[in-house]
């Protein structure tokens, strides 16, 4: 509520009088013609080939083509299991059939595990985020990742470049319903500057999925619910709910659509309603109390570690950058790739791709290699920027690539994995019995080329012709695949891990297990002499195994105040450094912080925040600098 100063006051009925006139005028009227309209609110519809799913969401579909009474349907994420292409097209055939429009944002089993990079999601629905009105309230949708890298959600930047234009463009006074497919806490990484926006609106509801069950929640004063899963999984049957907006009173029903109990004989019902809310004025919202944020304030206590240049990009970052002489080289999610003064960070040219980028560029001599969702693998001259070659794929190229004796080395979506000429761009070998996806970036040396999918696959392949080596396969959900991790090399042994909080050395040669141990995700790192090989867990630890032994020997275990985390980013370190001189280990997180830890002991050397998203990948320059990227646009030199 606006403050108010009463000079004087005639008489105490005329002060009654006056707050009575500015409560008229702060409470919420409803307009002349009042709102009065009822839609169906759907989340998690979790469609996969062959699944249940299936069944569900089209007894939903049809039950609410049997109800004239509903204007619209919202869907708020998780349509698929996958983000595959075929349960894509899959589920946009069954909400099709809807006889009412729809409207629908990704969720994170849309986006972090898409093969097309979330293209599909676009040209299959048309957009990533959407608004339009009913009823004189205004409806605002837009996806919230993690795009491909896992971490937790990411409201993208150029969402929040277009909230920005809808809170300067939106009527003060019209109600605004905010869509989302995560609860505006802080699973969310920016909740806070999604907040901050939707507050400048007259936002009345925030509505959300991703916990699969009804609930009501508050986000700073405004209003919000979480919406069931489509799926019969634990509930009395496939079903959806029901909102009715009359007036200024929003009514939130659970609609069974397809019952569990025989006792019902499969008739549809409608339970009573599970929450009631009232519209008031909300904008703008007002208030003394200050909500807490995430800050820098951690770098004040490591003044040693020190920002040389900062540049804040206007789309999200999904890879990492790469050095190229005085040059600093990036891409990002709207497909431009730059370049950067490495002493300034100021801009020396870009070159615009057809489709986001989450690869990390690789460089040989001054040719620069990078995939794109386009299906293009892109060659530039690192130092005009202009193309040296392209080659197209059948489908998405998210995988990195890496570059060993003239050949560029890279997996896609398509099934195939791939060695190109780096100075034309021939295709000199594929291998095409990859039975998942690739998004990471291979191992390669003068013997083997190592690279995992999203299959459970890990495969050793030729570098010479592209033979099969060996391959090692992961029991269980395809979910448990080491896919993100980019796996390392040592003493004759090949590490990774994978989600299900493994760590494995297997035999470089032949890809028999010489041991297993608990702990990792997706996150790994090599000392610069490979005797230690550097894991971090999801629950704060950092472990440094011997590399060399044929046991899972831990040579320490701490704890690296980082808090709960599932940063798939690789581990770097360097020689010479930290305490005693003998290195210094740099821990990405999902947060935007850098944690360096002493090789000696694992202490903790420094910690610095550079943004408040995934950090994607940390690369040591020189003696003392760190070059770095973040999921929410921030490329930036750090000086140690």
């Amino acid at each position: 509520m606006r403050k108010t100063i009463f000079k004087s006051a005639k008489s105490l009925c005329g002060a009654v009088a006056l707050i009575a006139l500015l409560i008229s005028v702060l409470s919420f009227t409803p307009p002349k013609n009042q709102p009065n309209f009822s839609f169906a609110y759907l989340s998690d519809l979790h469609i996969a080939e062959g699944a249940g799913s299936i069944e569900d969401l089209n007894a939903c579909v049809a039950d609410i083509n049997s109800n004239k009474a509903l204007k619209f349907a919202i869907i708020a994420g998780d349509i698929t299991d996958f983000g595959s292409d075929k349960e894509l097209k899959l589920a946009k055939s069954i909400l099709d059939k809807m006889t009412i429009p729809y409207y629908i944002v990704a969720g994170n089993h849309d986006s972090k595990w898409s093969e097309s990079g979330c293209n599909t999601f676009v040209k299959v629905f048309g957009y990533e985020h959407f608004d339009f009105e009913e009823g004189g309230i205004k409806f605002i949708g837009s996806n919230s990742g993690p795009n491909m890298r896992m971490a937790p959600a990411l409201l993208p930047r150029d969402a929040i470049v277009w909230l920005d234009s809808l809170a300067e463009a939106v009527p003060k006074e019209q109600p605004v319903f905010f869509i989302n497919h995560y609860p505006m806490d802080t699973s969310m990484l920016n909740w806070f500057q999604v907040l901050d926006r939707v507050k400048r609106m007259n936002t009345q509801l925030i509505m959300s999925g991703h916990w699969h069950q009804n609930r009501a929640m508050e986000y700073e004063g405004v209003p919000g619910i979480i919406g069931r899963s489509s799926l019969r999984a634990g509930k009395e049957g496939a079903g959806y709910n029901i909102v009715k907006v009359s007036g200024s009173t929003i009514t939130f029903s659970e609609r069974i659509a397809a019952p569990k109990d025989e006792q019902r004989a499969g008739k549809p019902f409608t339970k009573s309603p599970w929450h009631t809310l009232r519209m008031s004025k909300g904008v703008p919202f007002e208030t003394d109390v200050k909500y807490p944020r995430p800050d820098y304030s951690v770098n004040a206590l490591y003044p040693n570690v020190k920002e040389l240049w900062r540049v804040e990009d206007n789309s999200d970052i999904g890879a990492g950058a790469i050095m190229a002489g005085n040059k600093v080289i990036y891409a990002n999610t709207s497909g431009i790739i730059y370049a950067l003064d490495a002493s300034t960070g100021a801009k020396l040219w870009s070159y615009r791709a057809g489709g986001k980028i989450f690869s990390t560029p690789a460089l040989s001599g001054n040719i620069v290699v990078v995939g794109c969702t386009d299906n293009i693998i892109y060659a530039l001259n690192s130092t005009t920027g202009k193309v040296v070659w392209r080659f197209a794929c059948e489908k998405s190229v998210l995988g990195s690539p890496a570059i060993y004796g003239g050949k560029v080395f890279i997996g896609a979506s398509d099934n195939r994995f791939r060695a190109l000429d780096l100075k034309s761009g021939k295709l000199l070998w594929q291998y095409d019995k990859i039975k998942g996806f690739i998004e990471a970036k291979p191992y390669v040396d003068a013997k083997q080329v190592i690279i995992g999918d999203w299959s459970n696959t890990l495969y050793s392949l030729n570098p010479a012709n592209g033979k099969l080596q060996w391959s090692w396969s992961n029991k269980g959900s395809r979910m448990l695949s080491p896919a993100a991790v980019w796996p390392v090399k040592a003493n004759n042994k090949v590490f990774f891990v994978t989600p299900e909080r493994m760590t494995y050395a297997l035999n470089a040669e032949r890809g028999y297990s010489i041991w297993k141990a608990k702990g990792g995700r997706e996150s790994i790192g090599l000392s610069p002499d490979g005797k230690a090989l550097y894991v971090k867990t999801m629950k704060d630890t950092i472990i440094a195994f011997n590399a060399q032994s044929l046991l899972p020997e831990k040579i320490w275990q701490v704890s690296a105040e980082c808090g709960y985390e599932i940063a798939p980013t690789p581990i770097t370190s360097v020689a010479g450094r930290g305490k005693d001189g003998k290195g210094l280990i740099f821990i990405p997180t999902d947060k935007g912080n850098i944690i360096a830890l002493n090789a000696s002991d694992g202490s903790i050397a420094w910690k610095h925040r550079s943004g408040f998203a995934l950090v994607n990948y940390i690369l040591p320059v020189g003696k003392n600098k760190l070059l770095l990227t973040t999921m929410d646009g921030i490329v930036s030199m750090l000086e140690y």
